[in-house]
């Protein structure tokens, strides 16, 4: 007699046989694609802020401090234009991100590394909200590099 008893009718299985489907040996792509996904919502987010921010600093040349001398200084306002303009790109583009679209990893991957330009120029103005907007960038730039189409994936494994 054998110690192991057979499973019950009612009772599911672990193996192939099972009522739920093999999972796949490659779980990082998963894990990837929510990454991409995350990566959306935030250029959603991070494009919806940065507009708030370039209207913050279009009406109100009181809301940001004043900055002594700065080798990349700019008017307020030309930071606000440029923060609009830059965020509703980035808001489209965590739009088509979140649709799939072909165009958007490509132009997510150039909109988040100029923010993170603007950001980093823009960081005596703002120093904390700036380094943590640049660190959402970062993580959007590494959530899009990182992700790998179904073809070259399927070439890679045969």
């Amino acid at each position: 007699m054998s110690q192991h008893a057979a499973p019950s009718p009612g009772r599911p299985t672990h193996g192939a046989d099972g009522p739920w489907p093999p999972r796949s040996a490659d779980r990082t792509s998963d894990w990837v694609t929510g990454g991409v996904v995350f990566a959306g919502v935030l250029m959603l987010l991070n494009g919806a802020l940065a507009v708030l921010q370039g209207i913050a600093a279009i009406a109100e040349d009181d809301v940001y401090a004043r900055v002594g001398s700065y080798v990349y200084e700019l008017n307020l306002t030309g930071w606000g234009i440029i923060h609009v303009i830059l965020g509703a790109l980035v808001l489209a583009t965590g739009y088509g991100l979140l649709k799939d679209m072909a165009w958007a990893r490509f132009a997510g991957i150039v909109l988040a590394s100029l923010s993170l330009v603007a950001q980093f120029l823009f960081l005596p103005y703002a120093p904390v909200w700036a380094v943590i907007m640049m660190a959402i960038d970062v993580f959007v730039i590494w959530a899009l590099a990182s992700r790998q189409d179904q073809v070259g994936q399927a070439g890679r494994r045969a």
